[in-house]
């Protein structure tokens, strides 16, 4: 079955895009970075769930046609495929090709919160029989030792990608604390920095779009306008938060040049992974704000018969600062 992403990624690229065209990717790929809590907390037995129930809500997620592709460890790819989830699905699965130690979150972990170590547990030429796609992550600090020592793991993972015919696409987080750029902001900074990365790599090795942080409508504008042919601009989603303020960032996200968004938490932590994905998709294709949204999705909830987790009044609520002052 032709796979919407790469449909999807034609048109963008060919300056074809419309609203309908933007790219959901579900991120389920936590086990990665909390262990046994990924699946969240059982209120009931106060226990953790079991992985099975994470998994399980892939597999509602990828039925519903709601989203472009899937992220997931390389050990929950594989099982989905060989239970041929995929086979007979528009959505394409994708696998996280590196762990950096930044993602790391074990309960008790007394690790200094700083600079993140390169680290990659998947083995690259397991993914090829899963998928032929998948997440690479950096995170550039305006240091010089550690930034040169980040690009030249990227480098090497890139030829190894390379010679097994992998594609991927590249997350830029941002530091886990404020780093200082003289005059200018992070945002800017950041830009220069992945795109002097990326003008070095031919186009059978660069990625096949491009995921960040948002750093408000300048920075967005300003990356996602920069070569919108060659380097296709998302964003990432971060901590839960409200959902105002998941679908406030998408709205914001897309506005200011933005044609992917890949969220986990803010997808998986909601009340219903697939009525999350409807009011994200009535948001980018139907136009409506964000607070209207907020309330659709309230309804979508009570015609389920799912408790949502907040008031109406609080999930209208933005949490995320960046968001405040540009609300669309």
């Amino acid at each position: 079955m032709a796979k919407t992403l790469d449909t999807k990624l034609s048109k963008i690229a060919a300056g074809r895009y419309a609203p309908t065209d933007f790219i959901i990717a579900d991120a389920k790929d936590g086990d990665m970075a909390f262990g046994c809590q990924t699946a969240g907390l059982d209120t009931t037995t106060g226990r953790f769930r079991s992985i099975t129930t994470y998994r399980d809500d892939m597999k509602r997620v990828v039925s519903s046609g709601l989203v472009d592709s899937m992220l997931m460890s390389v050990s929950s790819g594989e099982i989905l495929t060989d239970q041929n989830i995929f086979a007979d699905s528009a959505v394409t699965p994708a696998v996280r090709y590196n762990d950096t130690t930044d993602i790391w979150h074990p309960r008790g972990n007394t690790y200094n919160p700083g600079q993140a170590l390169p680290s990659r547990t998947a083995r690259l030429d397991r993914v090829a029989p899963i998928t032929d796609l998948g997440l690479y992550s950096i995170t550039f600090y305006n240091d010089l030792i550690r930034d040169h020592d980040t690009l030249e793991h990227y480098c090497r993972f890139r030829d190894q990608a390379s010679d097994l015919n992998l594609r991927h696409f590249l997350e830029v987080f941002n530091p886990n604390y404020n780093v200082t750029c003289g005059d200018h902001d992070f945002g800017a900074f950041n830009n220069d920095m992945i795109v002097r990365t990326l003008a070095g790599v031919a186009k059978r090795d660069r990625p096949v779009f491009l995921k960040a942080a948002y750093n408000g409508p300048r920075a967005t504008e300003e990356i996602a306008g920069y070569d919108p042919h060659n380097i296709i601009f998302g964003i990432l989603g971060g901590a839960a938060g409200t959902t105002r303020d998941c679908l406030e960032l998408i709205k914001q996200a897309e506005k200011y040049g933005a044609r992917v968004a890949l969220f986990g938490r803010k997808i998986y932590y909601s009340e219903d992974s697939v009525t999350m994905l409807r009011a994200m998709r009535r948001v980018l294709e139907d136009g409506i704000s964000s607070a209207e949204a907020t309330k659709a999705y309230h309804a979508d909830l009570a015609a389920q018969g799912i408790a949502p987790h907040r008031d109406l009044a609080d999930d209208l609520e933005l949490t995320e600062a960046i968001l405040k002052p540009n609300v669309v």
